[in-house]
Parts: C-alpha cells; sequence; structure tokens
C-alpha cells in the first residue's frame, strides 16, 4: 500500500525535476535569446541563466559579434567605361536583436546581397583613377549608405575594405603605356628646366665678368690652369689681345724712345 503511494509522488518529482532542467538555459556573454511567449515576442534575455517556460515559451539564439564577410567579387563599369572586377570585406554585427529576428528572415544573407549591390552602384559613380587611388573616402561612402539601410534590421555596419580591383589585360597594358608616357614628359620637363637654369646661371656670370675689369682674363687665365692640371702633351690654346696689349704698348713705347 505504501509503496503504491510513494511511487506516485516519485514520478510527479522525477517529472517536475525534468520540467525544471528543460526551462533552464545559459545564454553566452556575446549571446542574447529573442524569446516569444505564446508566438508573440515578449523581450530579449540574456547573458546567464535564464528560465524558459516550455510550451508556453521559445527562444533563439543571437551571435552579438562581429561578423567577417568576403564579399564575392563583383563586375563594375566605372563612370568612363572601364570594366574591372572587385571583391571586398565586410564587417558588421548585431546591435539590436529584436530585430535582426523579427524584421528579416536571414539578416546575414540580406546584409550580403545589400553590400553586392551597393559596391556596384557606388563604383560605377567614380573613374578607375579614383577607384584606384581615393579607396578610403569610397570605402567610407559604401559603409554610410550600408549602415543607414540596416539599422531597421538591427545591424550595424562597421566597416567595408575593397580588397582588389581587376583589371583586363588590355587595360593593363594601356595602364602601363601612360604611366611610361607621363615618366617620359616629366624627365623632359626636369630636363628642360635644368638646361634653362643652367643657361641663366652662364648669363648672370658673363655679365658679372664684362662689368668686372680684368674679370675676363683672370678667368681666362683660371682656365689655363685647370687644363695644365690634365696630362697633356701638348696645348694650344688662343691667347686673347686683352691680355697681351699691355705689352704690345709697353714694346711700342720702348721702340720710340
Amino acid at each position: 500500500m505504501e509503496a503504491a503511494i510513494i511511487s506516485p509522488l516519485f514520478l510527479l518529482l522525477g517529472a517536475a525535476i525534468l520540467f525544471f532542467a528543460s526551462s533552464i538555459k545559459i545564454i553566452y556573454e556575446y549571446q542574447r535569446a529573442v524569446v516569444f511567449q505564446l508566438g508573440r515576442f515578449w523581450k530579449v534575455k540574456g547573458p546567464g541563466m535564464i528560465i524558459i517556460v516550455p510550451f508556453i515559451q521559445k527562444m533563439a539564439k543571437l551571435d552579438l559579434r562581429t561578423l567577417v564577410h568576403e564579399v564575392p567579387p563583383q563586375d563594375v563599369i566605372s563612370r568612363d567605361n572601364i570594366s574591372v572586377k572587385v571583391n571586398a570585406v565586410l564587417y558588421f554585427r548585431i546591435v539590436d536583436p529584436e530585430k535582426a529576428f523579427i524584421q528579416v528572415a536571414d539578416y546575414f544573407t540580406a546584409t550580403s546581397k545589400l553590400a553586392q549591390t551597393t559596391l556596384r552602384s557606388v563604383l560605377g559613380k567614380h573613374e578607375l583613377d579614383e577607384m584606384l587611388s581615393e579607396r578610403d573616402k569610397i570605402n567610407a561612402d559604401i559603409q554610410a549608405i550600408l549602415d543607414a539601410q540596416t539599422e531597421a534590421w538591427g545591424v550595424k555596419v562597421s566597416n567595408i575594405e575593397i580588397r582588389d580591383i581587376e583589371l583586363t589585360e588590355n587595360m593593363i597594358r594601356a595602364i602601363a603605356k601612360q604611366a611610361e608616357a607621363e615618366r617620359d614628359r616629366r624627365s623632359k620637363v626636369i630636363h628642360a628646366d635644368a638646361e634653362f637654369q643652367a643657361a641663366q646661371a652662364l648669363v648672370n656670370a658673363a655679365e658679372i665678368l664684362a662689368t668686372t675689369p680684368g674679370g675676363i682674363q683672370l678667368r681666362y687665365l683660371q682656365t689655363l690652369s685647370d687644363v695644365a692640371v690634365e696630362k697633356n702633351s701638348t696645348i694650344v690654346f688662343p691667347l686673347p689681345i686683352d691680355l697681351i696689349k699691355p705689352f704690345l704698348e709697353m714694346m711700342e713705347k720702348r721702340n720710340a724712345s
């Protein structure tokens, strides 16, 4: 008789323990639980230990950590009608678990597809030179557009980085020729500027020598001294009349006397 009474009590106790154990859930620090009660949203719980009433409440766990997603290569036509293939890396995370679970069926896929279309749209407004030289600005523009649109889904796009811009072989050769022509142009400009500066310096030096008494003679003697340093067996040089004119005048005076 006692055994018959005790047995149902143990069954009830065991059922109560199982019921209580199944209602306990552990939510990690980087997770949140979106809880529904009788099909309607109730609240967001976590982190730590939470209690979910079986058959009445349901929950879904969401990861709040930043996700890194590689955007597939996209075919883009730039504003100057150059076809390129661009891929990027997207960084985003959930900031509102309720919206991320209720407002969109698959927040990850939705954010990825939006990033692809936005990447093509924004890059199509820029020329190739801008894509190559202004990546930081373009990244910021794309990030701002994505962040504004994903806010309704409870998703925060923290950053997007354009990783590779692939060109066709013909375009690579054309850019190489353009760069070579630009280098030649700069070289010629630098050479012409150097010639101009040298010519200007010679003009200035000539003006100084012309206005200085005996300057031409001193310069001539200096040149002879420089030539004499070289290992030459024979040196032939003209003798300026200004240099020997004083000696000629002395000889004429001596002959006249």
